[in-house]
């Protein structure tokens, strides 16, 4: 059987595991890391002079493309969270310094970038890709989602590959673990999506799906809360303007919508929204807090800002409070952070969560399990932790390989599959 290849395509990284021969397992590390950004950018490289001038599209994936982005953001393009749009059917196509590219063919785009810096080539290797259980947006289509994933890596030269749900991969990797059979819940937390899937296991004889549920949420949701709750009403949230005089209007709620999610911030710097926000500043109680708003867009200073909220919320896992800093021009911000607030501001994020489960259960009629498996990195959230602690009891629950348990559970699903006794859920 040729080396089997799991590739688990991330709203925020990208992992790659390669199957051998003999059963051994490598996963492909970027210099210190085992994940690879799932970005790209782009920009307009001029050349030549005179009649001979012209310029051509470049562009660079992962770290370094947020090398690229960071040393001239005026410039660029920073594509992100590619995978969030697969199952919406709105989103066909953009122009990217007057190029048209479609969804599918930005993410082969990335996709061969990121095959080359793990120094692989697929060519005769048996490849499986992962997905959620359910994608990220409002008003998805799975199946379209799956189609487009599948057209995506065709176009990046990966042909008839095989899919499997990315939980399901998790799970595999931890059934490694296990010598005699056992029900697994398994919960993996990416950037965009939560899913979950009970599972039975049974030491060389694959898997039996027993139920599977997803929501589109997870890590960048949980950074949007904190956006929301904390910066957005500094930057003209919640304020009402003028126009010549008459009745006060809300500052457009909108515009705070697509500034705390960081996939669409790039969206807003345009000069239709630019000078809509201006004309509104004109009229605002306080036209300082909507100046800093458009300086951040104007100066592309939105992944900093993420940065920036990421950190905080990461840090609010090992302590009950943190600060988030953060300045640019006139914006100083040193704010208090409790994680009781946190825990506030995402419950109606956990519900959801809470009752995906209950789904999975209602769906397998399984009333008990007997182990516990969270990956990806929003199971490190005290929280979500907790959610599953009080329900199964904290002696079943476990983790690990949070970054890369997905990809080295397709490849191994990859190899079962081919043996002809693994599920396709």
């Amino acid at each position: 059987m040729p080396p089997v290849l799991g590739i688990d395509f991330g709203t925020t990284n990208t992992v790659l595991a390669l199957l051998h021969p003999d059963g051994t397992t490598t996963t492909a590390r970027f210099g210190t890391q085992e994940v690879f950004r799932s970005v790209l950018c782009f920009w307009a490289e001029n050349y030549g002079s005179g009649t001979a001038q012209g310029s051509r599209l470049r562009q660079e994936a992962g770290p370094a493309a947020i090398e690229a982005y960071l040393d001239d953001p005026l410039d660029s393009r920073l594509i992100m969270s590619m995978k969030t749009y697969l199952a919406q059917r709105s989103f066909t196509d953009t122009r990217i310094f007057g190029r048209r590219f479609t969804l599918e063919a930005l993410i082969a785009t990335f996709l061969r970038s990121f095959l080359a810096a793990a120094q692989v080539d697929p060519a005769g290797l048996r490849i499986i890709a992962g997905r959620p259980v359910r994608f990220a947006g409002e008003r998805t289509d799975d199946d379209f989602g799956e189609t487009r994933l599948r057209a995506a890596f065709a176009e990046a030269g990966m042909v008839g590959i095989d899919v499997a749900l990315e939980p399901e991969g998790a799970g595999y990797r931890f059934a490694r673990t296990l010598t005699a059979p056992a029900t697994v819940l398994i919960g993996d937390f990416g950037g965009g999506t939560s899913d979950f899937s009970l599972l039975r296991f049974v030491p060389g004889q694959g898997v039996e799906p027993l139920g599977h549920s997803g929501v589109g949420i997870a890590g960048d949701v949980f950074d949007y809360r904190i956006i929301d709750q904390v910066i957005s009403p500094r930057l003209g949230k919640g304020m009402t303007y003028r126009v010549m005089g008459g009745a006060e209007l809300p500052v457009p709620p909108d515009w705070y919508s697509s500034f705390a999610r960081w996939h669409r911030l790039s969206l807003m710097r345009n000069p239709k929204t630019l000078r809509e926000m201006r004309e509104v500043m004109r009229g605002a109680r306080d036209p300082h807090r909507l100046g800093n708003l458009v300086d951040l867009i104007e100066d592309e200073m939105g992944y900093r800002l993420y940065q920036t909220v990421s950190a905080a919320k990461a840090a609010l896992s090992d302590s009950a409070t943190t600060r988030l800093s953060f300045h640019h021009k006139e914006l100083g911000l040193d704010i208090a952070i409790t994680r009781a607030d946190f825990e506030a501001w995402i419950a109606a994020d956990l519900a959801q969560f809470a009752a995906a489960i209950d789904q999975v259960m209602r769906q397998s009629g399984v009333t008990a399990v007997d182990h516990v498996f969270l990956t990806g990195g929003t199971s490190f959230v005290p929280a979500v932790r907790r959610l599953f602690d009080d329900r199964f009891g904290a002696a079943r629950v476990s983790t690990g390989g949070e970054f890369v348990s997905v990809a080295e559970g397709l490849a191994l699903i990859g190899r079962d599959r081919a043996a002809g006794f693994a599920s396709h859920g």
